[in-house]
């Protein structure tokens, strides 16, 4: 890992790379990502869980209503509605490989 700006995974870089490594045409490739992105879109809307072994959950919650506070003017105090949320909780495999990644410092 190196330090200063983090590089983005884009979904066209996704794409690319997957089409590269496994010999499939990058069309192709675009249409399956775009319909699983579609289909975990569609049923995160409807409530469902989508659990993705050694890779991680995905599940809609609740976040309660909070104070927040304005750093220009932290006297005036400013109500965030409840809303729901997508939250992801990595699996172990994902989990695993991360933790062993060095933590860099940020200047």
């Amino acid at each position: 890992m190196t330090t200063g700006k983090k590089s983005t995974m884009t979904k066209k870089k996704l794409i690319n790379s997957i089409a590269q490594e496994k010999g499939i045409h990058p069309s192709d490739v675009r249409h399956v990502i775009q319909a699983f992105l579609d289909k975990m879109t569609d049923s995160l809307s409807t409530g469902e869980r989508l659990e993705f072994r050694d890779f991680g959950v995905f599940e809609v919650v609740k976040r309660k209503q909070k104070i927040g506070r304005n750093p220009k003017n932290a006297s005036v105090p400013i109500v965030i509605p409840e809303r729901l949320a997508v939250k992801f909780t990595p699996g172990k495999k994902m989990r695993k490989l991360i933790e062993e990644q060095p933590v860099s410092s940020h200047s």
